[in-house]
């Protein structure tokens, strides 16, 4: 049977290739960081990284990774189990307590992951009688989330707040019991942010819930860095907060549900992820502390990845790229033609510029681009040497 399978994939694999879709996936010899070292076609090489989520440059970072060290010898490699099964260990649970603290928000219960946390949400408080109304750019996660909950489903467009307006009077005529606003707090493939403001305000008017996943966000965007919420005065009328230590907060792995007392509460009974996989490695949850003392005792890192975004988006506006407007860490450069894009990012990569071409169906058809990511570990100089090398795959492109 399954060389007629085989067969078939190949062909769907062929399709993909010669449509300039495929995602070459890169071996690194290093740690992450802002150079990282690797294999290109056969050939190795220390190149600058502006394609990770690691914007404050934690990753790698000393005390972090001390952090872990210690964590190991104390709570061992790993749980073996579920919690409720094996037992909660003390560090989970500090940590879940710092989470609550940091986000304004009044409990937190940790995952394996931000997608199996968005998995085990929507099933949970949402039955036949309810309503969940997305915005249309959210994430995977928060799509495929939807999906295992038999709530009605609404989605309005992109930020689009006449529109949301629009699905919650639909919602609120249909007599759904509950109504739950679902957004990215930062939306990965723009940049743009969620007008969480307008939203609370809709929400308040039509008697919903707001959840936001604000992966994109939580540790350097806000005054504190304590993310969307928080940038827009909003952190007491958010009522569900999802996101991930896998990014700003060290880049390792593991997400979270930060949300009132009773949502947690019915979560850690209820939410199929959290009950049936393995929890969080306390080694993550110890070296994940460490980075919330980090973040709590200074501010130099939020301050020197906003210069470093401010200078890369000056720079290659001004050198004519197309890079989509904002302020934030994720600056996508448009490209347009797939191909074109991943083309383009085999010659930074031969400049010693490590960055990923996203097409569909990433992104939607013909808005192919180069989601470049700064980063707070990036120098101003390593900043300039990716513009300058943007210019010159430009010219050898012909873009």
């Amino acid at each position: 049977m399954f060389e007629t399978v085989r067969d078939d994939l190949r062909a769907t694999l062929d399709e993909i290739r010669a449509a300039g879709l495929h995602k070459p996936e890169r071996v690194i010899g290093s740690p992450q960081s802002a150079t990282v070292n690797v294999t290109a076609g056969g050939r190795p090489g220390e190149v600058l990284n502006f394609c990770a989520n690691n914007y404050l440059g934690l990753a790698d970072h000393p005390e972090v990774v001390a952090a872990a060290h210690e964590a190991l010898d104390r709570w061992g490699y790993g749980m073996a189990s579920v919690r409720f099964i094996c037992g909660t260990q003390e560090v989970h649970k500090e940590l879940e307590a710092r989470l609550s603290a940091f986000l304004g928000q009044e409990d937190t219960i940790l995952y394996s992951s931000c997608f199996d946390a968005n998995g085990g949400v929507f099933e949970t408080l949402l039955g036949e009688e309810d309503a969940v109304i997305s915005d249309a750019l959210n994430h995977a996660s928060i799509i495929d989330g939807i999906r295992l909950c038999k709530a009605r489903r609404f989605r309005y467009a992109n930020r689009d707040l006449a529109d949301l307006e629009t699905k919650l009077k639909e919602a609120t005529a249909g007599g759904a019991r509950r109504k739950l606003i679902v957004t990215d707090g930062v939306f990965s493939m723009d940049g743009y942010v969620a007008p969480l403001g307008e939203i609370c305000d809709l929400a308040d008017r039509y008697d919903a819930m707001v959840m936001v996943d604000d992966s994109h966000a939580v540790g350097f965007v806000g005054p504190t860095g304590r993310g969307t919420p928080e940038l827009h005065g909003v952190m007491d009328r958010v009522d569900i907060i999802t996101g991930t230590l896998g990014k700003a907060l060290g880049g390792a792995s593991g997400g979270y549900v930060a949300a009132r007392a009773e949502i947690v509460a019915l979560l850690r009974q209820r939410s199929r992820p959290y009950l049936f996989s393995n929890t969080l490695a306390p080694v993550i949850a110890a070296a994940s502390l460490k980075v919330l003392d980090l973040l709590e005792s200074a501010d130099d890192l939020r301050v020197r990845l906003t210069e470093n975004t401010a200078l890369f988006r000056r720079r290659m506006t001004d050198e004519g790229f197309d890079v989509l407007p904002g302020d934030h860490a994720i600056a996508p450069v448009m490209i347009g033609d797939a191909a074109q894009a991943a083309r383009m990012a085999e010659l930074l990569l031969e400049r010693g510029v490590y960055v990923i071409g996203f097409s569909y169906p990433v992104v939607p058809q013909g808005q192919a681009r180069i989601r470049v990511q700064l980063s707070a570990a990036h120098s101003t100089e390593d900043v300039n040497r990716a513009v300058d090398a943007f210019v010159a795959a430009r010219a050898e492109l012909a873009v």
